[in-house]
Protein backbone atom coordinates (compact mmCIF):
# COMPACT_ATOMS: atom_id res chain seq x y z
CA UNK A 1 0.00 0.00 0.00
CA UNK A 2 2.80 2.36 0.94
CA UNK A 3 4.68 1.57 -2.28
CA UNK A 4 1.58 2.31 -4.36
CA UNK A 5 1.08 5.60 -2.54
CA UNK A 6 4.70 6.63 -3.14
CA UNK A 7 4.41 5.69 -6.81
CA UNK A 8 1.26 7.81 -7.16
CA UNK A 9 2.98 10.79 -5.52
CA UNK A 10 5.97 10.45 -7.85
CA UNK A 11 3.71 10.31 -10.94
CA UNK A 12 1.71 13.39 -9.83
CA UNK A 13 4.89 15.29 -8.97
CA UNK A 14 6.39 14.49 -12.36
CA UNK A 15 3.23 15.61 -14.16
CA UNK A 16 3.12 18.86 -12.20
CA UNK A 17 6.81 19.54 -12.85
CA UNK A 18 6.37 18.89 -16.56
CA UNK A 19 3.38 21.24 -16.80
CA UNK A 20 4.97 24.12 -14.94
CA UNK A 21 8.29 23.69 -16.77
CA UNK A 22 6.65 24.36 -20.12
CA UNK A 23 4.24 27.11 -19.08
CA UNK A 24 5.28 30.58 -20.24
CA UNK A 25 5.16 33.79 -18.25
CA UNK A 26 3.55 36.92 -19.69
CA UNK A 27 6.98 38.47 -20.28
CA UNK A 28 8.16 35.38 -22.17
CA UNK A 29 5.04 35.35 -24.34
CA UNK A 30 5.42 39.04 -25.20
CA UNK A 31 9.11 38.62 -26.06
CA UNK A 32 8.32 35.70 -28.38
CA UNK A 33 5.53 37.75 -29.95
CA UNK A 34 7.88 40.68 -30.50
CA UNK A 35 10.38 38.40 -32.25
CA UNK A 36 7.67 36.89 -34.46
CA UNK A 37 6.32 40.31 -35.41
CA UNK A 38 9.49 42.27 -36.09
CA UNK A 39 12.54 39.98 -36.30
CA UNK A 40 11.83 37.36 -38.97
CA UNK A 41 15.13 36.68 -40.75
CA UNK A 42 18.14 38.99 -40.43
CA UNK A 43 16.56 41.62 -42.65
CA UNK A 44 13.55 42.09 -44.92
CA UNK A 45 11.84 44.00 -47.70
CA UNK A 46 8.18 44.45 -48.55
CA UNK A 47 5.91 46.49 -50.79
CA UNK A 48 3.17 48.22 -48.84
CA UNK A 49 -0.20 49.71 -49.73
CA UNK A 50 -2.11 51.85 -47.24
CA UNK A 51 -5.83 52.52 -47.67
CA UNK A 52 -6.88 55.36 -45.39
CA UNK A 53 -10.52 56.25 -44.68
CA UNK A 54 -11.13 59.35 -42.58
CA UNK A 55 -14.02 60.13 -40.24
CA UNK A 56 -16.10 61.47 -43.15
CA UNK A 57 -15.55 58.41 -45.32
CA UNK A 58 -13.06 60.08 -47.66
CA UNK A 59 -10.35 57.74 -48.94
CA UNK A 60 -6.65 58.18 -49.63
CA UNK A 61 -3.91 55.78 -50.66
CA UNK A 62 -0.20 55.45 -49.99
CA UNK A 63 2.32 53.10 -51.60
CA UNK A 64 5.78 52.54 -50.18
CA UNK A 65 8.67 50.12 -49.78
CA UNK A 66 9.93 49.08 -46.34
CA UNK A 67 13.46 47.85 -45.67
CA UNK A 68 14.51 46.40 -42.31
CA UNK A 69 17.83 45.27 -40.89
CA UNK A 70 18.37 43.66 -37.47
CA UNK A 71 21.48 44.53 -35.50
CA UNK A 72 20.59 42.39 -32.48
CA UNK A 73 18.07 39.58 -32.07
CA UNK A 74 15.21 41.20 -30.20
CA UNK A 75 17.25 44.40 -29.91
CA UNK A 76 18.44 47.24 -32.11
CA UNK A 77 17.01 47.49 -35.63
CA UNK A 78 17.08 49.80 -38.63
CA UNK A 79 14.06 50.72 -40.81
CA UNK A 80 13.95 52.60 -44.11
CA UNK A 81 10.61 53.55 -45.70
CA UNK A 82 10.48 55.03 -49.20
CA UNK A 83 7.18 56.45 -50.48
CA UNK A 84 6.35 55.75 -54.14
CA UNK A 85 2.79 57.09 -54.50
CA UNK A 86 0.85 59.38 -54.67
CA UNK A 87 2.69 62.40 -56.06
CA UNK A 88 2.31 64.52 -52.92
CA UNK A 89 4.37 62.05 -50.85
CA UNK A 90 6.55 60.53 -53.59
CA UNK A 91 10.25 60.37 -52.65
CA UNK A 92 9.47 61.02 -48.99
CA UNK A 93 11.65 58.86 -46.71
CA UNK A 94 11.17 57.78 -43.11
CA UNK A 95 14.19 56.40 -41.26
CA UNK A 96 14.16 54.69 -37.84
CA UNK A 97 17.00 53.56 -35.62
CA UNK A 98 15.26 51.39 -33.06
CA UNK A 99 16.80 51.25 -29.61
CA UNK A 100 15.77 49.25 -26.56
CA UNK A 101 17.04 51.08 -23.49
CA UNK A 102 16.66 54.59 -24.95
CA UNK A 103 14.19 56.33 -27.27
CA UNK A 104 14.23 55.43 -30.95
CA UNK A 105 15.75 57.91 -33.40
CA UNK A 106 13.42 58.94 -36.23
CA UNK A 107 13.96 61.12 -39.29
CA UNK A 108 11.51 62.20 -42.00
CA UNK A 109 12.74 63.59 -45.32
CA UNK A 110 10.32 65.95 -47.05
CA UNK A 111 11.39 66.25 -50.73
CA UNK A 112 9.11 69.20 -51.55
CA UNK A 113 11.04 71.28 -49.00
CA UNK A 114 14.32 69.35 -49.29
CA UNK A 115 14.10 69.17 -45.49
CA UNK A 116 15.15 66.48 -43.01
CA UNK A 117 12.97 66.60 -39.91
CA UNK A 118 13.68 64.80 -36.66
CA UNK A 119 10.60 63.20 -35.12
CA UNK A 120 10.67 63.87 -31.38
CA UNK A 121 10.18 61.00 -28.96
CA UNK A 122 7.09 62.80 -27.64
CA UNK A 123 5.51 62.53 -31.12
CA UNK A 124 5.94 58.76 -31.49
CA UNK A 125 2.25 58.16 -30.78
CA UNK A 126 0.94 60.61 -33.36
CA UNK A 127 -0.42 59.89 -36.84
CA UNK A 128 2.02 58.47 -39.38
CA UNK A 129 1.50 60.24 -42.76
CA UNK A 130 -2.16 60.95 -42.00
CA UNK A 131 -3.05 57.32 -41.27
CA UNK A 132 -4.36 55.54 -38.17
CA UNK A 133 -0.93 54.04 -37.65
CA UNK A 134 1.44 55.84 -35.30
CA UNK A 135 5.14 56.49 -35.84
CA UNK A 136 5.75 53.97 -33.07
CA UNK A 137 3.81 51.27 -34.96
CA UNK A 138 6.41 51.19 -37.76
CA UNK A 139 9.20 49.71 -35.63
CA UNK A 140 7.04 48.44 -32.77
CA UNK A 141 6.69 49.40 -29.16
CA UNK A 142 9.54 48.26 -26.90
CA UNK A 143 8.52 45.37 -24.66
CA UNK A 144 10.25 47.17 -21.77
CA UNK A 145 7.82 50.09 -21.91
CA UNK A 146 4.92 48.08 -20.49
CA UNK A 147 4.19 45.71 -17.64
CA UNK A 148 2.68 42.47 -18.93
CA UNK A 149 0.04 40.28 -17.33
CA UNK A 150 -1.40 37.04 -18.70
CA UNK A 151 -5.11 37.45 -17.99
CA UNK A 152 -6.56 34.56 -20.01
CA UNK A 153 -5.77 31.66 -22.33
CA UNK A 154 -7.88 29.86 -24.90
CA UNK A 155 -7.18 26.77 -26.97
CA UNK A 156 -5.51 28.93 -29.62
CA UNK A 157 -4.46 32.19 -27.96
CA UNK A 158 -2.88 33.98 -25.03
CA UNK A 159 -4.57 37.17 -23.82
CA UNK A 160 -2.05 39.61 -22.36
CA UNK A 161 -2.79 42.91 -20.63
CA UNK A 162 -0.12 45.58 -21.11
CA UNK A 163 0.10 48.58 -18.78
CA UNK A 164 2.57 51.42 -19.48
CA UNK A 165 5.48 51.82 -17.10
CA UNK A 166 5.29 55.57 -17.69
CA UNK A 167 1.54 56.39 -17.96
CA UNK A 168 2.16 60.09 -18.70
CA UNK A 169 4.03 59.27 -21.91
CA UNK A 170 1.05 57.66 -23.68
CA UNK A 171 -2.62 58.33 -24.35
CA UNK A 172 -3.85 54.90 -23.25
CA UNK A 173 -4.45 53.39 -19.83
CA UNK A 174 -3.67 49.84 -21.01
CA UNK A 175 -4.16 47.56 -23.97
CA UNK A 176 -4.89 43.87 -24.31
CA UNK A 177 -3.38 41.68 -27.01
CA UNK A 178 -4.54 38.33 -28.35
CA UNK A 179 -1.44 36.32 -29.31
CA UNK A 180 -1.60 33.18 -31.43
CA UNK A 181 -0.15 30.15 -29.62
CA UNK A 182 1.36 28.61 -32.76
CA UNK A 183 2.92 31.61 -34.51
CA UNK A 184 3.10 34.03 -31.55
CA UNK A 185 1.84 36.76 -33.85
CA UNK A 186 -0.38 39.35 -32.13
CA UNK A 187 -3.77 38.93 -33.81
CA UNK A 188 -5.69 41.73 -32.13
CA UNK A 189 -4.89 44.63 -29.81
CA UNK A 190 -7.57 46.69 -28.06
CA UNK A 191 -6.60 50.01 -26.46
CA UNK A 192 -8.44 51.52 -23.49
CA UNK A 193 -8.20 55.24 -22.73
CA UNK A 194 -7.74 57.00 -19.38
CA UNK A 195 -11.54 57.05 -18.90
CA UNK A 196 -11.84 53.29 -19.26
CA UNK A 197 -13.29 53.33 -22.80
CA UNK A 198 -12.00 51.29 -25.73
CA UNK A 199 -10.96 53.70 -28.48
CA UNK A 200 -8.51 51.92 -30.81
CA UNK A 201 -8.32 48.43 -32.30
CA UNK A 202 -5.46 46.92 -34.30
CA UNK A 203 -6.15 43.56 -35.91
CA UNK A 204 -4.52 41.13 -38.32
CA UNK A 205 -6.62 40.30 -41.36
CA UNK A 206 -4.31 37.89 -43.18
CA UNK A 207 -1.23 35.77 -42.44
CA UNK A 208 0.92 33.82 -44.89
CA UNK A 209 3.92 31.51 -44.51
CA UNK A 210 6.80 33.08 -46.43
CA UNK A 211 10.08 31.20 -46.51
CA UNK A 212 9.18 29.51 -43.24
CA UNK A 213 8.18 32.72 -41.45
CA UNK A 214 4.58 33.41 -40.39
CA UNK A 215 4.07 36.84 -41.96
CA UNK A 216 1.25 39.35 -41.58
CA UNK A 217 0.17 40.37 -45.09
CA UNK A 218 -2.83 42.50 -44.19
CA UNK A 219 -3.83 44.41 -41.06
CA UNK A 220 -6.19 47.18 -39.99
CA UNK A 221 -6.33 49.87 -37.34
CA UNK A 222 -9.64 51.47 -36.37
CA UNK A 223 -10.31 54.61 -34.36
CA UNK A 224 -13.54 53.78 -32.52
CA UNK A 225 -14.14 57.44 -31.63
CA UNK A 226 -13.81 59.06 -35.06
CA UNK A 227 -14.75 56.04 -37.16
CA UNK A 228 -11.63 56.39 -39.31
CA UNK A 229 -9.53 53.36 -40.24
CA UNK A 230 -6.42 52.33 -42.16
CA UNK A 231 -5.85 49.00 -43.90
CA UNK A 232 -2.27 48.11 -44.75
CA UNK A 233 -1.30 45.33 -47.17
CA UNK A 234 2.14 43.76 -47.63
CA UNK A 235 3.29 42.06 -50.84
CA UNK A 236 6.52 40.76 -52.42
CA UNK A 237 7.85 40.09 -48.92
CA UNK A 238 11.46 38.86 -48.87
CA UNK A 239 13.83 37.93 -46.05
CA UNK A 240 17.61 37.58 -45.62
CA UNK A 241 18.65 39.85 -48.48
CA UNK A 242 21.97 40.87 -46.96
CA UNK A 243 21.05 44.56 -46.79
CA UNK A 244 23.97 46.90 -46.11
CA UNK A 245 23.96 48.90 -42.89
CA UNK A 246 25.01 52.08 -44.73
CA UNK A 247 21.60 52.24 -46.43
CA UNK A 248 20.02 53.14 -43.10
CA UNK A 249 21.87 56.43 -42.61
CA UNK A 250 20.95 60.10 -43.03
CA UNK A 251 23.01 60.25 -46.22
CA UNK A 252 20.47 58.01 -47.97
CA UNK A 253 17.46 60.12 -47.03
CA UNK A 254 18.11 62.23 -50.11
CA UNK A 255 20.05 59.62 -52.08
CA UNK A 256 17.57 56.74 -52.22
CA UNK A 257 19.27 53.35 -52.79
CA UNK A 258 18.10 51.33 -55.76
CA UNK A 259 16.76 48.48 -53.62
CA UNK A 260 14.33 50.90 -51.97
CA UNK A 261 13.04 52.19 -55.31
CA UNK A 262 12.35 48.89 -57.15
Amino acid sequence: MQKRLMKTIIILSTALFTTTSYSLTADEIVKKSNLASYYSGDDGKSYVKMDIKDSQGRKRKRELIILRKDLEEGGKQLFYLYFRKPSDVRKMVFLVHKNIKTDDYRWLYLPALDLVKRIAASDKRTSFVGSNFFYEDVSGRSVNEDKHELINTTDNSYIVKNTPVNPDSVEFSFYTVEIDKKTYLPLKAVYTDKNGKEYRIAEVLSVENIKGFATVTKSRIKNLVSGSETVISFSKVKYNLGLKKKIFTERYLRKVPRIARK
